[in-house]
């Protein structure tokens, strides 16, 4: 008589990282299990990378309807539903998950480069716009860190046409970074690798972390939450900001999601959102709950403004961050920071056929290609160049991100217009996404 045993499921999961690279982790090398708890599969991500500022980063995932979520670490891989459902095998991607304020200070060179990387990306995804001379700015620096000093006999023309900076590259930014490639003579990669970061921490859109949401009269609006607070957008712009010391409660209803804030005057102020559905208000609330723990001053640092924790609750649901919060990780004194003798990997970028020039005229969208295996194409950082568009992982994060939470991102149905002027890189927001923030309600408390 035969014995019907059951066979253990193997886990087979796939990390990406930022350099493009990918970790894998099995059942078979590290044991992992869908009992495993998500604090043991960050561990072995933290540790391939060497990282010891570990609380700025997580792993996040997407459900089959592109909807991404963060890694918890205190849950079970199979207590994550959403990415259980859409496996084996199982995709989850490296991030940044709190963007420092002044990423320039953060301790360790191993630590700044991965938030080169998580920038560099940003930029090129267009989730962080900038205009034509911060673009060029900020190539030079790329390719200092990635080549080296200018040398006319390496680098002949056309040698920057090879990476990719930001969407729809055109040639005049090409040349201009060229130019300031040249004036860089004797910075190495880490400290061109700061002085990037220093000129993206002062963009208007690093670090905010954005959520398509409706207010009165279905009016859309995208509420930002960045190390400072929660700021929200309507059509392009500004126009509102509530710093974390001063929101006092967090809420969420089915899809109807609350924010108060202490006004000057010491009386609260409730503002309304309506998000798509249950799943993204929640998603929302979570987000909220977690950047408002990791980034806010404590009680008695912050004028004495009450904070009433308990309405960070919702019915229901409760929700805490369990990691360190970014004053804590300034001031830890058990770990000496940064760690002495440590060796720095970077890994090169992927690139491209140099431009040519057509006879009679700059083409300043034509590249050339050399028959490159599609195949090969990287996930994490997809090209702009449009012959490789349709390599895109649709269900990446990054490209989910980048579609539904920059409201200027490129009009792709317009893309054949060409802009001569580069001016500030954003587009409209008509094909970005259907649903997004309006005209908050208030409600006087």
């Amino acid at each position: 008589m035969g014995c019907f045993c059951a066979v253990p499921e193997e886990f087979y999961c796939e990390v990406l990282l930022l350099d493009e690279s990918k970790l894998t982790l099995t059942t078979q090398q590290q044991g992992i299990k869908k009992s495993t708890k998500g604090s043991v599969v960050l561990g072995y991500v933290f540790r391939h990378l060497n990282l010891v500022e570990i609380d700025y980063f997580g792993l996040r995932y997407c459900d089959r309807s592109h909807q991404t979520y963060w890694l918890d670490p205190a849950k079970t891989l199979a207590e994550h539903k959403e990415l259980i459902n859409t496996g084996p095998p199982y995709t989850l991607y490296f991030g940044i998950k709190f963007y420092a304020e002044d990423p320039c200070k953060l301790k360790e060179e191993i630590t700044r480069y991965q938030f080169f990387l998580q920038v560099k990306q940003d930029v090129l995804q267009g989730r962080l716009p900038c205009s034509v001379n911060t673009a060029a700015q900020l190539g030079a620096y790329i390719i200092q860190s990635e080549l080296g000093d200018y040398d006319p006999y390496k680098h002949t023309t056309g040698y920057v046409s090879e990476y990719r900076f930001v969407p729809d590259q055109k040639e005049e930014l090409e040349d201009a970074i060229e130019r300031i490639h040249k004036t860089l003579m004797g910075q190495v990669p880490a400290e061109a690798e700061v002085n990037y970061l220093g000129v993206a921490k002062s963009l208007e859109m690093y670090g905010v972390d954005l959520h398509p949401v409706y207010g009165e009269n279905k009016s859309e609006y995208f509420l930002g939450l960045t190390p400072i607070g929660v700021v929200v957008y309507k059509n392009k712009k500004q126009v509102g900001k509530y710093f974390w010391p001063r929101i006092t409660k967090v809420h969420f209803k089915e899809t109807q999601f609350e924010l108060r804030v202490l006004g000057k005057d010491c009386n609260e102020t409730s503002f309304f959102f309506e998000a798509r559905n249950k799943i993204t208000c929640k998603h929302l609330w979570k987000c909220c709950v977690e950047h408002h723990t990791f980034f806010r001053v404590p009680e008695n640092e912050s004028n004495s403004l009450s904070r009433k924790f308990s309405k960070f609750g919702s019915i229901g649901y409760k929700h805490r961050y369990s990691g360190r919060t970014s004053l804590q990780m300034t001031r830890d004194p058990s770990v000496q920071l940064p760690r002495p003798d440590q060796c720095i990997e970077r890994s090169r970028s992927k690139t491209y056929p140099k431009r040519t020039q057509q006879t009679g005229s700059k083409n300043m969208s034509q590249i050339t290609t050399n028959g490159e295996n599609e195949g090969t194409t990287k996930i994490i950082a997809p090209s702009p160049v449009k012959s490789f568009k349709k390599m895109k992982n649709e269900n990446s994060p990054e490209t989910q991100r980048s579609k539904t939470s920059t409201p200027w991102e490129e009009n792709r149905l317009q893309s054949k217009r060409k802009e001569r002027h580069m001016g500030v890189l954003q587009g409209t927001m008509d094909n970005l996404v259907k649903t997004s923030p309006v005209q908050p309600s208030e409600k006087n408390n």
